[in-house]
């Protein structure tokens, strides 16, 4: 009987969490979270936990850490500059060379002004600081992983919904959407799908040294996608003006994924590895994350 492997999932926030939950009958798990806090909160779900602040360039790395395992890394980076910090002092401080790295990134290493479908080999261009600290992340974990010989597998995700990961508030608060005449298409996977995806990662031998989209295959606009999920949570429709004018009524956040939409193909984890996200259709993937009545 082989040997039950070792995980630690660095960065257990909203898919972070699910996915140590879904490893725990793997082997054993060990999540790593930014505050003691979110720690104790993830004791009590019966994930082993241990809280590292990678803001924090002189904290040493726990002691969970220091033997072999399989790391899934899912912290973002910094909201300011143009490198990734925190991956480069997580990788810094290990003591022990992992025996399979995951990196969960996103589709905004991608030019934000494609207006084809771009995969896994269109050239990389972010337009945005967020897409740029990515793409740096991206660049330094494979640089490293290289020179330590460990395999390494790079999922880029567009936006993620999910329970308690649909746009509530932006609908409550009146944020208006781009008309369907210039809005976008637009990529996204369902948070479920992700872990799949994830699960994926480290199961398969082809995905050794191997970077893949993940996304759910529909191209919904964000308009669209907003009104859907206003239509079924029972929240006013958000009212539609022209994109030069959604420069000054949407928040800054919301602006840059509306600015930074795209179609992305996500066909190659398909055919490598089998991925067959369960949520194809978005209005069922929205009916999945709406309370029980």
């Amino acid at each position: 009987m082989a040997a039950m492997s070792r995980y630690v999932v660095v960065g257990c926030g909203y898919v972070g969490t699910r996915l140590a939950r879904a490893l725990l009958p793997r082997g054993p798990v060990v999540g790593v979270t930014r505050s003691g806090e979110s720690a104790f909160a993830l004791d009590r779900q019966g994930i082993d936990a241990v809280a590292w602040d990678l803001d924090d360039a002189a904290a040493p790395a726990p002691r969970a850490l220091g033997a072999p395992a399989v790391v899934f890394y899912l912290v973002p980076p910094p909201r300011d500059g143009a490198t990734d910090s925190r991956l480069r002092h997580c990788l810094a401080r290990l003591s022990a060379a992992p025996t399979r790295f995951v990196y969960l990134s996103s589709t905004a290493v991608y030019s934000g002004v494609h207006s084809e479908e771009v995969d896994e080999d269109t050239p990389v261009a972010p337009s945005s600081e967020r897409g740029r600290r990515r793409l740096d992340a991206e660049q330094t974990l494979t640089a490293w992983a290289e020179r330590q010989r460990v395999p390494w597998t790079v999922l880029r995700a567009p936006a993620i919904y999910g329970p308690g990961r649909l746009p509530y508030e932006a609908l409550r608060r009146g944020e208006p959407m781009i008309r369907h005449s210039e809005a976008r298409p637009a990529s996204r996977i369902h948070v479920d799908d992700l872990v799949a995806a994830c699960l994926l990662a480290v199961s398969a031998p082809q995905a050794k040294n191997r970077l893949y989209n993940v996304t759910d295959g529909t191209s919904a606009s964000m308009t669209e996608y907003f009104e859907r999920v206003a239509t079924l949570a029972g929240l006013p429709v958000p009212s539609l003006v022209s994109r030069d004018e959604a420069g000054q009524r949407v928040s800054p956040a919301l602006l840059s994924f509306l600015t930074e939409s795209r179609r992305v193909n996500g066909q190659r984890i398909r055919d490598e590895l089998g991925f067959a996200p369960r949520f194809t259709d978005l209005r069922l993937g929205i009916l999945s994350c709406l309370p029980a009545p």
